[in-house]
């Protein structure tokens, strides 16, 4: 049987196009999570278009950073998402890693299917899941699948689809800051003010432990909206106008940022120099 690294359910969660032929420093930790050296890494390269050369380029990587075995697991159908072989490699999985691609692909083939259950099971017991691109917005519950870009958040701008439920309350949106997808992700959160909104930069990563304590890796940000007090017209504007939200709280976490998700508040912020670490410790509400 495999050793598992932890028992605290865990998600590494990348807002994509992370390094993968340099330090590829978030890879690593990803690995380190999962065991180190004896490491067993399932990839699930559904999502991509290219699904053979993304598989082999994770195989690559996680083989040079040390892992003792990577096996790849790619249903094509829904069908293929009920294969008892399938299950079976993510029950000998210490850490599971979804590739970027086309979110409805995943929202299609994996949840609600034992390949599905078989990921929440490695999650429970203490591996370590992994997502990219259109694979760290499917941890949530619910995930924007397609929608316009732009900072103006506008009515009927995005489409929700159902995720795995991971990561619960939660709409994660990523390639954030690169792809200008504020007004987007806005435009979901506003009329749902029970759900949080986090965007995740490229080549970044947020940490979460217990479903709620975030820690956040990376070049970039992780961008975390809250609307839970905010006045919004979200349920009279027209199709396609701009959508009034006034109140919302906006969280820019960088690298060195602890957030708790339940409570919605910055915990610790760690400064990020090369030859000092500085902490500042978060005022509490």
């Amino acid at each position: 049987m495999p050793r598992y690294p932890s028992t605290t359910p865990t998600l590494f969660v990348i807002g994509g196009a992370e390094d993968r032929v340099g330090k590829a420093s978030l890879l690593r930790h990803f690995l380190k999570l999962s065991g180190g050296r004896r490491a067993s890494i399932v990839v699930i390269p559904t999502a991509s278009s290219f699904q053979d050369e993304v598989g082999a380029s994770y195989t690559e990587v996680f083989t040079r950073l040390g892992a003792r075995e990577v096996t790849i697991v790619n249903p094509a159908t829904r069908e293929d998402s009920h294969d008892p072989a399938v299950v079976a490699a993510l029950d000998g999985a210490t850490g599971v890693f979804m590739s970027g691609g086309s979110q409805l692909r995943l929202s299609q083939l994996i949840p609600g299917t034992p390949l599905g259950d078989a990921i929440h099971r490695a999650h429970e017991r203490g591996s370590v899941i992994a997502g990219t691109s259109a694979g760290a917005s499917v941890v949530s519950d619910f995930m924007i699948s397609m929608g316009d870009e732009g900072v103006t958040p506008r009515q009927r701008a995005s489409q929700i689809s159902a995720g795995l439920g991971l990561l619960q309350g939660v709409v994660v949106d990523q390639h954030f800051d690169q792809r200008a997808r504020y007004g987007r992700l806005m435009s979901v959160i506003a009329p749902s003010p029970h759900l949080l909104g986090v965007g995740i930069d490229e080549d970044t990563a947020m940490v979460v432990t217990d479903g709620r304590t975030v820690e956040v890796r990376g070049s970039g940000s992780v961008f975390v909206l809250d609307c839970s007090r905010a006045r919004t017209d979200a349920a009279d504007a027209r199709a396609g106008a701009p959508v009034l939200v006034s109140g919302a709280i906006v969280h820019t976490l960088p690298a060195g940022s602890t957030f708790d998700l339940v409570e919605r508040r910055l915990t610790d912020f760690v400064e990020q120099h090369p030859d000092l670490l500085v902490s500042v410790a978060a005022a509490k509400a």
